[in-house]
């Protein structure tokens, strides 16, 4: 049967640990040749609705090194973008590649092409999660901090897509998750009331971005204003007045607190530029862990790694 890779709740702890544990061996691992071609032969469609950088590069990258192909699908020039269906396309696809990544925007464009697709769907960006980056993230922290068990996570800024999906990692890995949203930019209420239902751990939202980063062991932020909402710039930077990572904000954490940003970064909106570029940063590792994290992933799911 088939598995998927749509949202961190439709898996175990020991099912994504297992990913992480694979992750940090391929990323040893790299450079030995036919041992690590796992994916020889294979295709990977890659379907972007949403223009990117690091999804892309890191996807093509990663299936590359693994001993495959990614195929580049852009809606524009395909017939996604004239209106073919969804599930069209997902059976289409599914007797050419091996796997289908998508980046798109609503969360239910996902999973109706993983429901009709006979081979596995990954969750490349959703407007409602992106948890290839939440596990890239997790991959950091744990090569910084040799672990998450008993860390303090702080998420400030917008409940978005990354937040909803740190809210399903702390309910699901176990650690303590203070979030700073502006109020009218909280979390899906949905995702946070299952994770509150099964999470054995504190997850507290709240409108004090010094209250979230006190005593953290993480910090981390995203851009005011994600891809699509760009016309809601100039509200959102009133709105998001005080909900930055700068000197005064980074000095309430930990002295040994790690600074990430899923990228890209607006510096000296959600992030200052000596924040960014600071001892405490670790968004260069953060954003390399995407390929290790994905290879981890396509692995697992398209090779029975």
């Amino acid at each position: 049967m088939k598995k998927d890779f749509l949202a961190l709740n439709a898996f175990s702890k020991k099912e994504l640990d297992g990913l992480l544990d694979l992750a940090l061996e391929l990323k040893k691992k790299r450079k030995d040749g036919d041992k690590h071609r796992i994916l020889k032969g294979k295709t990977l469609a890659m379907i972007f609705e949403k223009s990117s950088t690091r999804t892309r590069v890191s996807f093509e990258v990663g299936i590359y090194q693994l001993g495959g192909h990614g195929l580049f699908i852009s809606s524009g020039t395909s017939q996604m973008g004239r209106g073919e269906p969804i599930k069209d396309t997902a059976r289409t696809l599914s007797r050419y590649c091996d796997g289908i990544m998508i980046r798109t925007y609503g969360q239910e464009i996902v999973e109706e092409l993983a429901r009709y697709a006979t081979i596995p769907v990954i969750n490349g960006l959703t407007d409602l999660f992106h948890p290839c980056q939440i596990m890239a993230d997790v991959m950091t922290v744990i090569e910084h901090k040799k672990g998450y068990k008993g860390l303090k996570f702080a998420w400030v800024g917008d409940g978005n897509n990354m937040a909803n999906t740190w809210i399903e990692a702390a309910a699901i890995f176990g650690f303590d998750l203070a979030l700073a949203c502006p109020d009218g930019y909280l979390p899906d209420a949905k995702v946070l009331e299952w994770a509150r239902s099964v999470a054995k751990s504190s997850i507290v939202v709240t409108d004090d971005p010094r209250e979230a980063v006190k005593d953290a062991d993480v910090l981390n932020t995203d851009v005011w204003a994600s891809m699509g909402q760009e016309q809601e710039q100039k509200a959102r930077e009133k709105a998001f007045a005080g909900f930055q990572l700068n000197a005064e904000t980074v000095g309430l954490a930990k002295k040994d607190c790690i600074v990430m940003h899923c990228l890209p970064a607006h510096r000296d909106e959600e992030i200052t530029d000596e924040v960014i570029e600071g001892p405490n940063s670790v968004v260069w590792d953060e954003a390399e862990n995407r390929l290790h994290i994905q290879k981890a992933i396509m692995a697992r799911l398209m090779g029975g790694a």
